[in-house]
């Protein structure tokens, strides 16, 4: 689980891994709304004075190009995602579940295809325990899991069954050009793997968005509920822009689910696939955020250091209560800044850190080592359950 420092929103609101556990058949009852379709276009002959018809190949034509310029492109656009869009479901060991044991006591998320010959990303949290696992693609196949890695910190995990000709998903390169109040598509598995690619439809509602992560989401108004974690969000080029992760659960509260950047997917799917685990840089301190940025306040505040971990921290002369303003000339003001920065770092890097030390300013030259992203160190209010090398 990731961890987060602001005390005031942690105390109302409830963040969901957004996997689902199922206990037997529930009680609840589904409903459908229908949506009333646009009205149609119409198109009338011109009628002369005789009473006679006027040619009117012009006029149809020109409707017709009107229909097609307002015809809604989401359908085509789950149509062509969906296959590559899987559910994954199996039971969690006994560590995890206090659920009865017994056979309807099955959890389930949902993986996004990345290469032809069954390799998926899904979320962490959806993998991690999960045990007999099964993958069902969108033709109904099912699969059994052969490796799976994780990265518990980025929350998103590597798996492969053995299957070839499946359709890989398009990933966006990055989320840098995306818009709040652009169209968005949230496609998985929510509530019951009897709903296995199912979609929403919504707006990106904000970016760069710090929640419960080591790395900067997307938040958007698609509904994700449990179940979705693991599945993709999608724009409307048939791209997917991020892995959804995670949602705001509270009474009140309603369409706040966040996702993981493309562009942090490719980096942590990029480690898998060459490692089998991600090599994360670290500064072998650990820092401390400034109450402006626990908060969420717009701060140039700098980092306070209060513990120096490894030796080539101590070896580059910095102290407790130090202050970190930047690395390589890049400001940091947030833990979160510095993972995103580290994206483009690996261990054994050598990094200029412009600190304050005792009242003064300095540079101090430090070697980057391996270890766990920056986290804060107080715990959220979190609930949900699901919800080596790799070879390429």
């Amino acid at each position: 689980m990731g961890k987060w420092g602001k005390n005031m929103v942690k105390k109302s609101l409830g963040l969901l891994l957004c996997g689902v556990l199922l206990t037997g058949i529930g009680g609840g009852s589904l409903s459908a709304q229908g949506a009333p379709f646009p009205d149609g276009l119409q198109t009338a002959g011109n009628v002369s004075s005789s009473g006679k018809i006027k040619e009117i190949g012009s006029t149809l034509t020109g409707s017709k190009k009107s229909a097609a310029s307002i015809t809604d492109p989401v359908p085509q656009i789950i149509k062509e995602v969906s296959p590559s869009v899987v559910g994954i479901i199996g039971k969690y060991s006994e560590d995890r579940s206090n659920a009865p044991n017994d056979r309807f006591n099955l959890s389930h998320g949902s993986g996004i295809i990345v290469r032809a010959n069954g390799w998926i990303i899904t979320n962490a949290h959806v993998m991690k325990g999960l045990q007999n696992a099964v993958v069902v693609t969108s033709d109904a196949k099912s699969y059994s899991i052969t490796n799976t890695y994780l990265d518990e910190v980025s929350d998103l995990a590597l798996i492969k069954i053995n299957a070839k000709a499946l359709k890989p998903a398009k990933f966006a390169q990055s989320a840098a050009s995306l818009q709040v109040g652009d169209k968005v598509i949230a496609i998985g598995t929510p509530i019951s793997f009897s709903l296995r690619n199912s979609a929403t439809v919504g707006v990106v509602s904000g970016l760069n968005r710090s929640v419960d992560a080591a790395y900067r989401l997307i938040q958007s108004d698609t509904a994700i509920n449990p179940g979705n974690s693991g599945g993709p969000l999608v724009s409307m080029k048939g791209e997917v822009l991020g892995v959804n992760s995670l949602k705001f659960a509270a009474v009140g509260v309603e369409n706040m689910g966040f996702s993981i950047p493309s562009d942090t997917v490719q980096y942590i799917m990029n480690q898998l696939f060459k490692y089998g685990e991600v090599k994360h840089p670290s500064l072998g301190l650990e820092l401390e955020e400034s109450w402006s940025a626990l908060v969420g306040l717009p701060s140039q505040d700098p980092l306070t250091v209060t513990k120096v971990i490894s030796a080539e921290a101590d070896k580059a002369g910095i102290l407790e209560g130090d202050v970190l303003y930047a690395i390589n000339g890049h400001r940091v003001g947030s833990l979160v800044d510095v993972n995103e920065l580290f994206k483009s770092y690996a261990p054994g890097a050598v990094v200029n850190l412009l600190m304050q030390s005792d009242g003064d300013i300095v540079t101090r030259k430090l070697t980057l080592g391996q270890g766990d992203p920056l986290i804060n160190n107080e715990e959220a209010d979190v609930e949900g359950d699901a919800d080596g090398q790799a070879e390429e």
